[in-house]
């Protein structure tokens, strides 16, 4: 946290020299101003990331030490710290460019908390920062096609573990491409010349039951050494049998006794879940012990309906698979055709985008796909859009 400059500027020695020793205690560099003008020096000659200033103090007011920082440095963040102050003060504060504001007497653990905000939003800030500058480098990574940052980050995430192989943990809904982000992975990785054995899970072990459950799990892990599971929803395994994977993942006849080294499995999980994590664990649907075993890394598949700059990409992408496919060529989409999958929800996601390419191959689309070749429910949702 010393990489972060702190100011707190009070005309009360008592509340600087508290708040001082808490705030280096809590490991941040923090420096101290008795008045605004004392500030305005202190501005000159050092940069701050975070300054805290009392609203009232002689001469130089909170509001005036505000609107000075914000012209000067509009990039640190300014929170006012008031005993006197009304809403209207805090609303006045907010509109000149106020961070936040905190009302004395004020617990210490409150300033932990907003420049913890501060500093996460700031390494946030710099890491799409970072990139949106390479935006123009990847449009799609192996099968996976996007240019929205979203993709972006999940390209760098596969990029990073390309050489240790964590189990991952891939999360989103249904048809943004779960399975295909986990072959995507797979075939990054070194285990690429071992297979990836898909399991679904909902249909996995269904009808066995006692020991035939534990020895039809043990036969798959075997067979599945040094290469790669694929889970699919995992939410659908019962929770005795997680810990039975768990067990036999982990060469144990039982949670203590360990089978011998011979035993121990070299298995890489990638598991998926569509299920929202917190409601999965509240609802024991999922055991903490499964959970962290399957997700040393964690990557959530944005929906279609955050990522729309990817779109054009996308559409491009499957009429360049199903042209390969078709003796009759469909090169691109009608202007108003796409403008209606551009304003579309997508409540299905990638998967939709391309059944409805599919489809209109299958209809026998002209060389451009109008608004005729989509479904009723992408018409009718533009046609109210038009309305509205």
């Amino acid at each position: 946290m010393k990489d972060y400059g702190i100011l707190f500027v009070d005309d009360d020695n008592a509340i600087l020299d508290l708040v001082n020793r808490y705030l280096t205690r809590e490991g941040y560099a923090v420096s101290l101003a008795d008045s605004g003008r004392k500030a305005l020096h202190m501005l000159k000659e050092k940069d701050f990331d975070i300054i805290f200033t009392d609203f009232k103090m002689p001469e130089i007011d909170g509001i005036e030490l505000l609107s000075a920082i914000k012209e000067y440095r509009p990039e640190t963040e300014v929170i006012i710290v008031t005993g006197h102050g009304t809403m209207e003060t805090a609303v006045k504060a907010m509109k000149i460019g106020s961070y936040d504001y905190l009302q004395k007497p004020f617990k210490l653990d409150l300033l932990k908390l907003i420049i913890d905000r501060i500093v996460g939003e700031k390494l946030l800030k710099d890491k799409r920062a970072l990139l949106k500058s390479r935006i123009k480098e990847r449009h799609r990574y192996d099968s996976l096609v996007g240019i929205s940052l979203g993709m972006q980050e999940i390209y760098e995430i596969i990029d990073r573990m390309k050489n240790t192989g964590p189990n991952v943990l891939i999360r989103g809904e249904s048809g943004t491409g779960k399975e295909l982000t986990a072959r995507v992975i797979h075939r990054s990785s070194d285990r690429n010349h071992r297979p990836l054995i898909p399991i679904v899970c909902r249909t996995f072990l269904r009808g066995l039951s006692g020991d035939d459950t534990i020895q039809h799990l043990s036969e798959l892990l075997a067979s599945a050494d040094g290469s790669t599971l694929y889970l699919d929803e995992i939410t659908d395994i019962s929770l005795p049998v997680q810990k039975e994977f768990l067990r036999l993942l982990d060469g144990k006849t039982n949670d203590i006794e360990p089978l011998g080294a011979g035993f121990a499995r070299d298995i890489r999980v990638i598991a998926a879940m569509g299920k929202d994590l917190r409601d999965a664990i509240e609802g024991d649907l999922v055991s903490r012990g499964f959970l962290n075993r399957v997700s040393a890394v964690s990557i959530k598949m944005p929906p279609l309906r955050e990522r729309k700059e990817d779109i054009c990409l996308l559409v491009n992408h499957f009429l360049h698979k199903y042209n390969a496919d078709s003796a009759r060529k469909v090169y691109t989409f009608e202007p108003e055709a796409l403008s209606y999958l551009l304003q579309y929800h997508w409540p299905g996601n990638v998967i939709q985008l391309e059944n409805v390419i599919e489809r209109a191959f299958a209809l026998g689309a002209g060389i451009a796909i109008s608004v005729s070749d989509l479904p009723m429910e992408i018409k009718t949702f533009g046609d109210i859009s038009k309305i509205s």
